[in-house]
């Protein structure tokens, strides 16, 4: 199971992370991957002033904002799982 932690910490919740969460969450949801990664929230990563923090399982991401989310996912999350990405405004704005 691959895990994506996004941090809520009050930093990168007034830069965006619960943006860039519910986007994490409605791509999971559309592409059928619920049961294959698992999305949490930390407090702090400890990395502040680098934007809305997360990471894939141990690799950390930084600056990440709603529509980095989307080309993330597919890259780091999609890709891996050898899941194609589902057609829709967000993957038709990557191509």
């Amino acid at each position: 199971m691959i895990t994506v932690t996004i941090c809520v910490g009050s930093s990168c919740h007034i830069k965006g992370s619960r943006a860039v969460i519910g986007r994490f969450s409605e791509l999971l949801r559309r592409h059928g991957v619920e049961d294959k990664v698992q999305l949490k929230g930390s407090f702090c990563m400890e990395r502040c002033g680098e934007g809305v923090n997360w990471q894939l399982d141990d690799e950390p991401f930084t600056s990440v904002d709603e529509d980095d989310a989307c080309r993330l996912f597919q890259e780091k999350v999609l890709a891996p799982l050898g899941v194609r990405p589902a057609d829709g405004p967000e993957e038709a704005d990557q191509a």
